[in-house]
């Protein structure tokens, strides 16, 4: 119900008919993973630089319907954060203006229900510059497999201490590691881990 409310009230901010497809019933399992890579940890200031997501259709990875893009920062990217994500100055020449890289990102997830890896930051962070760009704030179901992972996990040893990081996760769920961790290589192997746990009683 509340949910319903605030859906309600997001879709009366939106400033551009044309993006109401973003409120439409989402398509039958259907999913799309997502990430970003960003200049720091603080959705207030901090800027996007990449934004990789894939696909889930009826419980397949669709490696033909990746999306990733590139986005110009407003300023320089420090050294301390191109240790973190690999991404330099000279990657981001070409990228895309952040209005442009959020419409097509738009376009590509829909109404489907947005799948993440402490997804919440990933939801701030495009949030950050789609209120100003179209007055609302992403109307899409969230999914935190994290979240899942904990609930399947201290369902059969409650009281533990459960470690979530993401390659303990993918471990335990002996799931291939990629070696390089970048937006669309960490949306694979989320998806990787959701699948895996929709399909899976225990741990």
């Amino acid at each position: 119900m509340l949910n319903n409310i605030l859906t309600h009230f997001n879709k009366k901010n939106l400033t551009d008919e044309k993006y109401t497809f973003l409120f439409d019933k989402p398509p039958l399992n259907e999913y799309i993973v997502y990430d970003t890579e960003t200049t720091g940890l603080n959705p207030k200031n901090d800027e996007i630089l990449s934004i990789g997501a894939i696909k889930i259709i009826n419980n397949r990875i669709i490696t033909s319907k990746k999306f990733e893009i590139f986005v110009k920062p407003t300023k320089e990217i420090n050294e301390e954060s191109i240790k973190i994500h690999q991404i330099r100055n000279i990657d981001l020449q070409n990228g895309s203006e952040p209005n442009i890289a959020i419409d097509k990102f738009l376009h590509f997830i829909g109404s489907r229900p947005l799948v993440g890896y402490y997804l919440d930051f990933d939801i701030k962070m495009i949030n950050r510059y789609l209120k100003p760009y179209l007055g609302i704030k992403l109307p899409n179901k969230k999914i935190e497999v994290s979240k899942i992972y904990y609930d399947k996990k201290t369902k059969f040893i409650p009281g533990e201490n459960i470690d979530l990081r993401f390659d303990t996760i993918m471990k335990d769920l002996k799931l291939p590691i990629f070696g390089k961790h970048d937006a669309i290589n960490d949306s694979i192997m989320t998806a990787m881990i959701f699948i895996k746990l929709q399909n899976i009683t225990k741990l």
